[in-house]
């Protein structure tokens, strides 16, 4: 069944999400807080993990780094194009009304929860290759795997910000519907250098993410994020 991959991933954040509310019941804002800075460190390595992967070669007995200019004309393209198009406001909009819609109200942290989730679980090259191949070929093999990772980060990040994280089902639900949907259109496009740029851009806005997380919000991640577009499109150049 054609789109039953990104089906489980949704359910899987949602599923993540309950269980980090009924756990985030039980402890104190100490504990929260604590549990705020450990998944900021570890949403920090994971994005420096991704990128120097990106980054780092081996020649001979040596590790050599590269990409630099990639990284530099991506981000500080998508950025300029990010805030002419307002991405953050959009997104903490779209926040807001979700905080009206669902009754949360009184949840101080819904809008930052749910931009922040949303961010962690969308940024990525699983995202992109998982719905593209469950697109063409059924296989949602790649969008399960990513299924187990996004309910324990959902189920983390819930415990430590709130119900918010629990909304983010529903950007992973458009984004990776919409690859589905058009998968024989981007699978072309999607080759193995677009896949590397995209993955390794990706991975340092997870890491701005991690950022947010640890220092308070200190970079527009949002407005970011059409460097990774910007990424897959000098693959070509």
């Amino acid at each position: 069944m054609i789109g039953l991959g990104t089906i489980i991933n949704v359910v899987a954040i949602i599923i993540g999400g309950l269980l980090g509310k009924v756990c985030g019941g039980f402890l104190s804002k100490r504990y929260q807080e604590t549990l705020n800075m450990a998944c900021g460190v570890s949403v920090l390595f994971l994005g420096i993990a991704g990128a120097l992967e990106g980054m780092l070669t081996v020649e001979g007995e040596a590790i050599v780094s590269g990409q630099s200019m990639l990284i530099v004309l991506s981000l500080v393209l998508g950025g300029l194009l990010g805030e002419l198009i307002n991405l953050e406001d959009k997104f903490e909009r779209f926040g807001e009304w979700l905080k009206r819609k669902t009754g949360n109200e009184k949840e101080a942290n819904f809008v930052d929860a749910f931009v922040t989730a949303s961010l962690t679980v969308c940024i990525g090259a699983m995202a992109i290759v998982g719905a593209i191949e469950d697109g063409i070929f059924g296989d949602y093999s790649i969008l399960a795997t990513k299924a187990v990772l996004d309910l324990i980060i959902i189920l983390v990040m819930t415990g430590a910000m709130g119900k918010g994280c629990a909304f983010s089902a529903i950007p992973v639900a458009i984004l990776q519907g919409t690859v589905t949907l058009l998968a024989g259109f981007i699978k072309p496009i999607m080759t193995e250098p677009a896949l590397a740029n995209l993955s390794m851009v990706g991975s340092i806005l997870i890491f701005c993410v991690g950022v947010n997380l640890v220092w308070g919000k200190k970079v527009r991640v949002a407005n970011l994020l059409p460097a990774i577009v910007v990424a897959v499109v000098m693959a070509f150049v």
